[in-house]
């Protein structure tokens, strides 16, 4: 029993958690302050790069705003991030502003637990490549882990054209929703990023939570290219206008038409518009959320399902 209440204050918690949830989440909404306005952006924002961390939106909220993280059920806030404008891209009549995440707070764990939790996990984080955001400093990872109190859904990314063919998980994803747009942001030393540049189409399978461990097997895909879609662990099927190999088991299946590409440190921000949308069956998906926003839901008895 003494083991349990002092745990938490010798261990972190994890800083990501793998959860099931049926999509669109609902458990959290975000919300873009600035001056006296505010919009609802849950469906409208997106993790653009890595270094530097970037948020990007379809709304021009100026040169300065917050982004809160609210529990849809209870109203609190869950977490802060203070933006700081840095670029807008077009792409059409299309645009889409890019801020820098200049500082963020949570409020997940009651003081004095959160600051001792974070400084335990960057301690973690000094020591070694405990994190898969290993190119990020431990402050910018905290601030990431903010980002993720939107459960941010797993999808697998399939390409393919003459030469090259590949199939790779990604989360940093999401609609842009004002724009009309979607957004990948792709780490720029991915092996079919610069394949993606140029063919300009991507069929993206939204993965069932059940099949967790195929999906993270996958990230090998990251650094070397597919050989034979035969030797993948699950059945694909052609998408409908490209005719891009896609898993026959995921909920959903979205073609993608890649309208511009830009380079973003450590990450290409792909954005683009859907030619093709299949719902395909229902069922939970495969999401991750920050570790601490799995700890403040556990604590009122709503946490996620982990897979």
């Amino acid at each position: 029993m003494w083991k349990d209440w002092i745990r938490p204050f010798v261990r972190p918690l994890p800083q990501w958690s793998t959860i099931a949830v049926a999509p669109p989440q609902q458990a959290v909404t975000a919300m873009l302050r600035w001056g006296d306005q505010s919009a609802d952006v849950t469906t409208d924002h997106t993790v653009a790069s890595l270094k530097p961390l970037a948020i990007a939106t379809s709304i021009d909220a100026g040169e300065h705003a917050a982004l809160e993280y609210i529990d849809r059920t209870t109203g609190n806030i869950l977490g802060v991030l203070h933006l700081s404008k840095t670029t807008s891209l077009t792409a059409g009549s299309a645009s889409v502003t890019v801020y820098r995440v200049a500082h963020g707070e949570h409020r997940c764990l009651a003081w004095p637990r959160r600051p001792w939790n974070t400084w335990l996990q960057n301690r973690v984080m000094q020591k070694g490549n405990a994190s898969h955001h290993a190119l990020m400093d431990p402050d910018s990872v905290q601030q990431l882990m903010i980002a993720y109190l939107c459960p941010r859904p797993v999808i697998l990314v399939s390409v393919a054209t003459i030469g090259h063919q590949n199939i790779f998980p990604m989360d940093l994803i999401g609609p842009l929703q004002r724009s009309a747009l979607f957004s990948l942001a792709l780490r720029n030393t991915n092996v079919s990023e610069p394949v993606m540049r140029e063919v300009r189409q991507v069929a993206l399978s939204s993965m069932p939570a059940s099949m967790k461990g195929i999906v993270y097997k996958l990230s090998e895909r990251h650094k070397e290219a597919l050989t034979d879609w035969s030797a993948l662990p699950f059945q694909t099927r052609p998408s409908p206008s490209f005719g891009i190999p896609t898993v026959t088991a995921a909920l959903r299946v979205r073609e993608l038409s890649i309208v511009h590409a830009h380079d973003m440190g450590s990450h290409t921000f792909f954005l683009g518009r859907v030619a093709s949308d299949e719902d395909l069956t229902e069922g939970t998906q495969l999401h991750h959320t920050a570790g601490f926003h799995q700890a403040y839901r556990r604590h009122r008895n709503a946490a996620f399902a982990e897979v």
